[in-house]
């Protein structure tokens, strides 16, 4: 009765947004999914055709039923049992749901609710997100909740709150602000009372952050850090990992810890941090001024972080206008997928963070470029030596939009020569093990949690079939097709057609620009 109950309150949902089709199904006693090609995320070949089974939300088998170009003996076949359902994918392939390490569910800035946000990534393939802090531990713990439960489309939430943010509802220090040790650890230990999974940091003292990261530790929570410039001449990336924070996010800090003639970056004297072209400018610097790669010094840093069992979250991504602005902002799924208050938010702004356009071209570009081959460089060897590498977006910033920016990441690993293999492990068990949940999620096993993706295309040749706007292809007839999309996200053994989850948040954007006639326009053009 649940379930059925879970079932008609989705399809009422899918009703009452005026697409009057339904956008899930599920979840069954039993699902089988037919004649798929899987892709088991460890790393390990596709094989096929295979038909899994799912009962009650858990893989119980995984059966090969054929060979390449032999009709499939249909008595070899798992039997479907009554109530169940079965899925034709055949020629389709699958691999675990995809793990976003590094997702913030909208912002009040940028316009950009819960649904919309949910229903793009869903659309995309990610079942799990991992939430960096955003606007509030009671915020972001309610739609955990009611995810858990399936009462909304939704991935799987992990909730890291922001070091010191305080709500309505949790206030462990009233107010005042983390100043000593033990503060930190009160703070922590009110965080971890309060429900969440783990702390978000961007950097503090040297003694606040030992202790807040010890008690963190001795409560079994993890923790991430974007050593933010403020503080990161005290304390890098090194630092954090010895005192026991579990994942850093994007790549502020490491370059620190690599500085052999310096302390501190190359600060133009008339530097402002608070001016974030200067910000972001002299960023694009930074990694010029590190050790070289494979110099003693970057393999000291590298395999000690290793050897602590580091995660390195890079998110490429979110950083990739500063290499080609136009590219980023040209992206084709604006037009249709991006909302105008998100769009907005993008454009050139002294207040709005991460739209630094104030007068960016090609010397910042070309900085931007070199920034970017040492920083892969790293992080292509960090996985080369055995250390964990994750796929984290940080969409709703600098052009990025949520679930498209997902796959660009997964695209800006493979340049940084991350085997395609390579790449949707990254996006799946590297991601589970630094979430604590590789025995439930990410990857394609036997009692794990039936999380999937579903595309119809060979993701593996070509990763751009993953947007949700598909790839380019010219048929033998000469006439020019979009291919791929995801079919179909799997979370919790619900099926969910991710291309009406797309429509769906389509004509969100078209009731939102019917409101003013808005058009999408680039910077400096008048309407």
């Amino acid at each position: 009765m649940k379930n059925l109950y879970i079932v008609s309150l989705l399809f009422f949902l899918s009703i009452s947004n005026g697409l009057g089709q339904t956008v899930s199904e599920g979840p069954f006693p039993q699902l089988i999914i037919r004649g798929v090609m899987l892709i088991n995320g460890n790393g390990a070949p596709p094989r096929g055709p295979v038909d899994i089974v799912v009962e009650n939300n858990k893989i119980a088998q995984i059966q090969v039923v054929g060979y390449p170009g032999v009709t499939i003996n249909e008595s070899k076949r798992p039997k479907l049992k009554k109530g169940g359902k079965e899925l034709q994918c055949e020629g389709m392939y699958l691999m675990p749901g995809f793990i976003d390490m590094h997702g913030h569910i909208g912002g009040i800035a940028q316009g950009a609710e819960p649904d919309y946000v949910f229903k793009l990534w869903m659309a995309h393939g990610v079942t799990t997100v991992r939430e960096p802090s955003g606007r509030g531990v009671d915020f972001a713990l309610a739609l955990k909740k009611k995810s858990e439960k399936n009462e909304i489309v939704a991935p799987r939430i992990f909730a890291y709150t922001g070091f010191g943010q305080v709500s309505n509802t949790f206030n462990p220090l009233n107010d005042a602000p983390i100043s000593t040790p033990e503060m930190a650890r009160q703070w922590i230990r009110a965080n971890a009372k309060k429900g969440a999974d783990g702390v978000k940091f961007f950097g503090a003292a040297p003694d606040i952050m030992a202790a807040a990261l010890d008690e963190n530790k001795k409560l079994g929570l993890r923790s991430a850090c974007h050593h933010a410039q403020l503080d990161v001449a005290q304390w890098n990336v090194l630092h954090s990992a010895r005192a026991g924070l579990t994942s850093m996010e994007h790549w502020y800090g490491l370059p620190e810890a690599l500085f052999e003639d310096r302390t501190v970056q190359d600060y133009p004297l008339d530097y402002n941090y608070q001016n974030e072209q200067n910000r972001f400018e002299e960023a694009g610097k930074l990694w010029k001024q590190a050790a070289k790669p494979f110099s003693d010094h970057w393999n000291s840093v590298m395999n000690e972080l290793i050897d602590l069992d580091f995660t390195l979250d890079p998110t490429f991504n979110i950083y990739e206008a500063s290499r080609d602005l136009q590219r980023a902002r040209r992206a084709e799924w604006h037009e249709t997928y991006t909302l105008p208050s998100l769009w907005d938010f993008y454009q050139p702004s002294k207040i709005s963070h991460g739209s630094y356009w104030h007068d960016w071209g090609t010397e910042q570009e070309v900085a931007w470029k070199e920034n970017f081959k040492l920083w892969m460089t790293f992080i292509n060897e960090y996985k080369n030596r055995g250390g964990r590498v994750t796929t984290g977006s940080d969409s709703g910033f600098i052009f990025q939009l949520y679930g498209f920016a997902y796959i660009r990441e997964l695209e800006l690993l493979r340049e940084a020569g991350f085997h395609p293999l390579e790449v949707i492990r990254s996006a799946t068990l590297n991601g589970a093990e630094a979430l604590g949940m590789e025995d439930k999620i990410g990857s394609v096993s036997v009692g794990k949690l039936a999380d999937f993706v579903i595309v119809a295309e060979n993701p593996l040749k070509n990763l751009k079939v993953l947007y949700g706007t598909g790839a380019v292809k010219l048929t033998e007839d000469n006439e020019v097709v979009r291919v791929g999309g995801v079919k179909y996200t799997i979370k919790d053994g619900i099926v969910y057609d991710a291309k009406q989850l797309l429509a769906d948040v389509k004509r969100m954007v078209d009731l939102e620009k019917q409101k003013s006639n808005y058009k999408i326009l680039q910077p400096g053009i008048k309407q």
